[in-house]
């Protein structure tokens, strides 16, 4: 008995140790040497648990816990909740249903501009008086954004104002001679020879703006041009006033964003393009109603459209109908300019010269022959071309 007695003994007293080392904290590495390992010699004890027995905690197994605690919190930092990827993909349809519509309103806005203004050009002919009522239009919105706050009222200097008088100025003057196109020519060719814009774009960077255009680009402007060419010599409404009109707004235009672009590059200037175009709206209508009085007088008279038997009230109709087109579609293009890159922007303007020029040949009944429909589309081709290369980066070199 004492023999038994003294043979347990030393076991249960082993045991005693083993279970308080279960309820310690982890050991230290010190001291791990010196723990009896599994599969290394060390006794695999009854410790009344169901499943029978355990084996010893391994130095091993501490390592590949925490390594794996480590790895866990890693991945649970790093993966987003569950519904985080059902909100970003809610988000990202929202934004492209948002952009969809408002890429929509913009050739709406932009269909029914150019035919509303083509019928007030074909009921007066006067494009200084029309333009002069679409910026007094545009103003009339302006001041109404600015005293409802939807946009923050800018606050300039005299020195600002007259950074952007000759702004105003090449703006007025693009409008007009827009205006004097239409009225000559057809609504499809006149934005097919507008479709030359990337031509001046390029002309007038390298003049004032000192950029250096890629071949990409140099190459992007052949078919513009010859396609411009092919379809001017097939145009069955061609007028040369016509022409050199649309011509002369091309560069008024392009001139106009060239200086904008080197404006709004200022740091100095606290000037957002919004207010930038608001301005130079306001300016372009204290410019162009002089212009108006001294080339063509007061038109709209009640008596003088009583002469040419017009309906006065379908006319002006029409010219408010136009005038509030001309405004909204130019603030769609600049707020769409504010939430998608450039190319994208030029893209979608492509696009829409390409829908104007369909549907005021469908609404005109505008006869056109294949020749004249391939110089267009070809035009149309270089310029979608043009805008990929504009703004495409060059890869980098690699070692």
């Amino acid at each position: 008995m004492q023999a038994v007695a003294a043979t347990s003994s030393p076991s249960l007293a082993s045991r005693r140790r083993h279970v308080a080392s279960w309820s310690s904290p982890p050991p230290t590495p010190s001291s791990l040497n010196r723990c009896p390992v599994a599969g290394a010699g060390a006794p695999v004890l009854p410790l009344g648990i169901r499943g029978g027995r355990m084996l010893l905690p391994s130095p091993l197994l501490w390592k590949s816990g925490a390594a794996a605690g480590k790895a866990v919190a890693t991945a649970a930092a790093a993966s987003p909740p569950a519904d985080g990827g059902g909100k970003a993909a809610a988000g990202g349809i929202s934004r492209t249903v948002q952009l969809g519509a408002m890429i929509l309103v913009w050739y709406l806005l932009n269909i029914y501009f150019n035919i509303f203004n083509k019928l007030v050009l074909k009921s007066v002919p006067f494009p200084y008086t029309i333009t002069t009522f679409q910026f007094a239009s545009g103003s009339f919105f302006i001041t109404l954004m600015w005293l409802l706050n939807l946009h923050p009222k800018p606050r300039l200097s005299l020195g600002q104002y007259a950074k952007i008088l000759p702004l105003a100025l090449v703006h007025t003057m693009g409008n007009v001679f827009t205006n004097m196109s239409l009225g000559k020519v057809a609504v499809s060719f006149t934005h097919t020879i507008k479709a030359m814009e990337p031509f001046f774009s390029v002309l007038l960077s390298v003049l004032f703006l000192g950029e250096t255009p890629s071949l990409l680009v140099l190459s992007s402007l052949v078919p513009i041009v010859g396609g411009v060419v092919l379809a001017s010599m097939t145009e069955v409404s061609f007028n040369w006033i016509g022409f050199w009109s649309a011509m002369a707004s091309n560069l008024t235009n392009q001139s106009r964003n060239v200086f904008s672009k080197k404006l709004l590059a200022d740091k100095e200037e606290t000037l957002d393009d919004i207010n930038l175009f608001s301005i130079m709206t306001v300016m372009s209508f204290l410019l162009s109603a002089p212009l108006m009085l001294s080339v063509e007088g007061i038109k709209f008279s009640p008596s003088y459209l009583q002469s040419t038997g017009v309906n006065l009230q379908e006319l002006c109709m029409k010219a408010a109908l136009a005038g509030t087109c001309f405004h909204f579609y130019q603030q769609v293009s600049y707020s769409l300019l504010a939430r998608v890159s450039p190319v994208t922007h030029s893209v979608a303007n492509c696009v829409k010269r390409v829908v104007v020029i369909v549907s005021s040949v469908l609404f005109f009944r505008t006869p056109i022959s294949a020749i004249n429909a391939l110089g267009t589309g070809v035009a149309l081709a270089g310029v979608f071309l043009y805008s990929r290369f504009k703004k495409a980066k060059p890869k980098a070199k690699t070692a």
